[in-house]
């Protein structure tokens, strides 16, 4: 049901800027069922938002048009980039119930792009959520009504998009578009360590491979979906910050395209094991990579973990790509939505 608002309190609320948080995502499972009818994978997966963050600020604009500005890292040709996507979808969606005037986006990167944390994703949900209350649409749309547009959207824009809509960890099922919210964990949240190559992976290549090489099949897939079914029923239960530390060795393991990330990227498989030795803790693969991932107690400890990292040469930890890896500590956010004061500590490389 549409909702009309009486007066101009939509449109005077519209003058202010809307700004949103667009957390990374980790994948501690990644399960892939099997190749569906419409192409895409079926998955399984518990996820978790972190507090490395862009931010996303969205104004009324001074013209005809949509636009958008990115600062503090790249982000691809403007023309394709996500947020400008998912503000035209969600113009689309709402048709003329609201006034959707054209908007000015400005899009602060700090998560590394193609690297398995969904940055584009998140940017996009950040997006259909800031367009929509730019717009005053909470006014025009009943809740459900407003939920189920944002839902069909987000999975138009992308399999990771309705992951971001949930606000905090999640099983995710389907292509997607499936999201089981999780409860918090207790205690303090883990440290992250994130390691990002100077090399961007292709998501449908990484797929593509897995569909296509032998070598690229996943090394335990049954055991894959038994360790991401079985932290999924654990995470309801309520479960603790130390007990997920005390699985990081399984659930390292516990990602079905890490071979085929490995054939994409030349040099993933040593530098995951180099960090392996060196830091003396599990190493995963968020998504279809490159990103490594290891936990820590906290984020604390997981900023040591990088001081150390970075301070080593080049050829004592070789990584694929042409520069030094990206090196980022940050931690699982405590409640979904991640910090504004610090979206994650970079170390310099």
């Amino acid at each position: 049901m549409v909702v009309v608002p009486d007066g101009p309190a939509a449109t005077d609320r519209r003058l202010a800027p809307v700004v949103r948080l667009a957390p990374a995502k980790l994948n501690l499972t990644l399960a892939v069922l099997g190749r569906r009818s419409d192409d895409y994978h079926e998955l399984h997966s518990v996820m978790v938002p972190l507090e490395l963050a862009d931010r996303l600020s969205v104004t009324p604009g001074a013209g005809p048009e949509d636009t958008l500005r990115v600062v503090g890292g790249e982000a691809g040709p403007i023309a394709d980039n996500l947020v400008l996507r998912a503000i035209a979808a969600a113009r689309a969606a709402v048709g003329r119930h609201v006034d959707a005037v054209p908007l000015a986006a400005r899009l602060e990167k700090r998560i590394p792009v193609a690297a398995g944390l969904a940055g584009g994703s998140s940017d996009a949900a950040a997006a259909l959520g800031a367009a929509l209350s730019a717009w005053g649409a909470e006014e025009a749309f009943e809740p459900a009504a407003l939920a189920e547009l944002r839902a069909r959207v987000a999975i138009s824009l992308g399999s990771d998009v309705p992951f971001f809509l949930a606000g905090d960890a999640a099983l995710v099922t389907g292509r997607g578009e499936l999201v089981d919210s999780l409860p918090r964990l207790r205690g303090t949240p883990p440290g992250v360590l994130l390691v990002t190559p100077d090399v961007r992976t292709s998501t449908p290549a990484v797929f593509a491979a897995l569909d296509g090489d032998a070598a690229a099949a996943p090394t335990d897939a049954r055991s894959t979906r038994a360790s991401s079914e079985h932290l999924a029923l654990e995470w309801r239960a309520g479960l603790r910050a130390d007990a997920l530390l005390a699985r990081a060795g399984v659930l390292a393991s516990a990602n079905d395209l890490a071979n085929a990330a490995d054939l994409v990227v030349p040099g993933l498989r040593a530098l995951r094991r180099a960090l392996a030795r060196r830091l003396g803790r599990p190493v995963g693969l968020s998504g279809s990579g490159p990103t490594l991932w290891v936990l820590y107690a906290s984020a604390t400890e997981a900023a040591a973990a990088a001081a150390v990292l970075a301070g080593l040469d080049g050829d004592t930890i070789v990584a694929p790509g042409i520069g030094r890896p990206s090196i980022v500590a940050t931690a699982i956010a405590a409640a979904g939505v991640p910090p504004a004061q610090d979206p994650g500590q970079e170390v310099a490389t």
